[in-house]
């Protein structure tokens, strides 16, 4: 049989990876990877990228890993995108970008959140509409923060997508969202996978026209434009999977397509995730009750600062990343009491936009860098847990949680987040989950295309490989140590976050 190659891109906040995949073994052949950074000189809390940054990083990265993979490009078959979540991005009616993407980390929507959630009755009612809360994060305030701070580029806008989508349109011409990363922009009533009414006209009755034609994640998006397919020696009819979050990529490339499996992304953000077959709503507004990529739900945790934290005290100290995980391993479990509220760059879980970090429990002791490092590891790691938490007490039980991310290479972390956690977790064999589930997204769509009965977990099944050699199991000792410090943890944040984070907001606003 003729080989079979698919392509699977993840364009995120730091970078673009491509990546070209067998369609039998599922082996990778070849990654690339390019870099990028953030528009620089904004003001505190806003976070943009030009959505032409990511299309240049496309270009770039797949002709190299077509390069690398040494493969005939008229035998790929299908691209899958997977992208950042929640980014806005603006086209005017002949299709070109307004102005630069408002991205998933841009908190400098807290007061549009506001204003939609008290147009709507509070937070109870908007869950009852869509599933989910409004979080500063999310798509829908940023759409009323064009439209209150820049009306005459709101004027302007026919069309509202999102990163992985603008990256689809450029590839096919085709407008469109699927139920999984639409189901990120408060926009959409995730149990009926439609879009909200009630919560489009308190932005703006005219808003409907501007939102693009739902659809589910099996479908193909559309074919590659010819002078896109010209440019890296493709074939013109390769099909352009519907795509989806990088979150919902990343489940199908950790194989989290089964209940039962979790997984915990220790990225620049921290994400974890489950699979379910029917949404799970949270009536705090706490966990997020997305659609997957693969037609079901992904119940996800999101928080802000992870591998944020732990670089930013890396570099203060001039540390390599083996010389960090030996100094976590130089600190005993709970870091003599040391504790790290992470809250960097705001926070979505718990929901606190104007937060701040904070060391709480420094003595002549603790003042030592092992022990700020290891709290800074448990800190972050906390964080996730408080999300953790959350899901197990709305009947999620994890018998395995699957660690991607950055932060997973690191065996002393792997200890930290099992204990913390207290159930086994593992890293994965194939570290770059979301642009290895958009190449198997892909892999699928087109199956279906040609009319081949194929589930997603049959290909997971297939492909999808933890590295047995990074098994963390819980330690008795140490589990028993972090839940006291847990308990801790959580009171100091929601105590801090009551009054204090606001009024340090108040003084940076003076004092910029």
């Amino acid at each position: 049989m003729s080989p079979e190659y698919f392509i699977g891109i993840d364009s995120g906040t730091q970078s673009t990876k491509a990546l070209v995949m067998d369609g039998e073994t599922g082996k990778v052949l070849a990654t690339a990877v390019e870099a990028y950074g953030l528009i620089e000189g904004l003001p505190p809390g806003h976070m943009e990228q030009h959505p032409n940054t990511w299309i240049e990083a496309v270009r770039s990265s797949l002709k190299r890993a077509l390069y690398e993979a040494k493969v005939d490009p008229r035998k790929v078959m299908g691209i899958g995108v997977s992208g950042q979540q929640h980014g806005f991005v603006p086209l005017d009616a002949e299709g070109r970008v307004i102005r630069p993407a408002k991205l998933w980390c841009d908190t400098s929507t807290d007061e549009q959140c506001r204003f939609i959630i008290e147009a709507l009755g509070g937070l109870k009612r908007v869950i009852e509409l869509i599933g989910n809360g409004i979080p500063p994060g999310f798509t829908a305030s940023k759409i009323l923060w064009l439209k209150q701070k820049e009306p005459e580029n709101y004027k302007r806008l026919r069309t509202v997508l999102l990163p992985h989508d603008y990256i689809n349109y450029w590839l096919t011409g085709c407008l469109g969202m699927e139920y999984g990363d639409a189901s990120g922009t408060a926009l959409m009533d995730v149990r009926t996978r439609k879009w909200c009414p009630e919560v489009i006209e308190a932005i703006d009755p005219g808003l409907f026209d501007k939102l693009p034609e739902l659809g589910p994640s099996d479908r193909v998006m559309g074919l590659m434009r010819p002078e896109v397919a010209r440019l890296f020696g493709l074939r013109e009819d390769v099909i352009v999977s519907s795509g989806g979050g990088d979150n919902m990529m990343a489940a199908i490339g950790t194989g989290n397509t089964r209940e039962g499996i979790v997984t915990a992304s220790l990225g620049t953000s921290g994400t974890i995730y489950a699979c379910s077959e029917h949404p799970i709503i949270d009536s705090e507004g706490e966990l997020a009750a997305f659609c997957d990529s693969t037609n079901r739900w992904l119940p996800l945790i999101c928080t802000m600062n992870v591998t944020v934290a732990t670089e930013l005290v890396r570099r203060f100290f001039g540390y390599s990343h083996e010389e960090l995980a030996k100094a976590i391993e130089k600190a005993p479990p709970g870091s003599g009491g040391l504790l790290f509220i992470p809250y960097l760059r705001g926070e979505r879980t718990p929901n606190v936009p104007e937060g701040t970090g904070v060391y709480f429990g420094i003595n002549e002791r603790t003042l030592e860098r092992a022990f700020v490092i290891r709290a800074t590891v448990e800190g972050v790691t906390m964080g996730l847990n408080y999300g953790l938490r959350r899901m197990r007490s709305l009947g999620i039980s994890p018998t395995q949680i699957r660690l991607t991310g950055g932060g997973s290479k690191n065996p002393s972390w792997r200890q930290v987040v099992a204990d913390v956690f207290n159930t086994p977790v593992v890293a994965m064999l194939m570290e770059e989950g979301a642009a290895f589930g958009a190449a198997i997204q892909a892999k699928w769509c087109y199956d279906l295309s040609l009319g081949r009965r194929v589930s997603i977990w049959d290909l997971t099944d297939r492909f999808v490989k933890t590295d047995p050699t990074t098994v963390a199991y819980p330690n008795p000792d140490a589990v028993a140590i972090y839940g006291e410090l847990q308990e801790i943890y959580e009171s100091v944040s929601l105590a801090l976050r009551v009054k204090a984070f606001r009024l340090h907001r108040e003084y940076l606003i003076r004092h910029p």
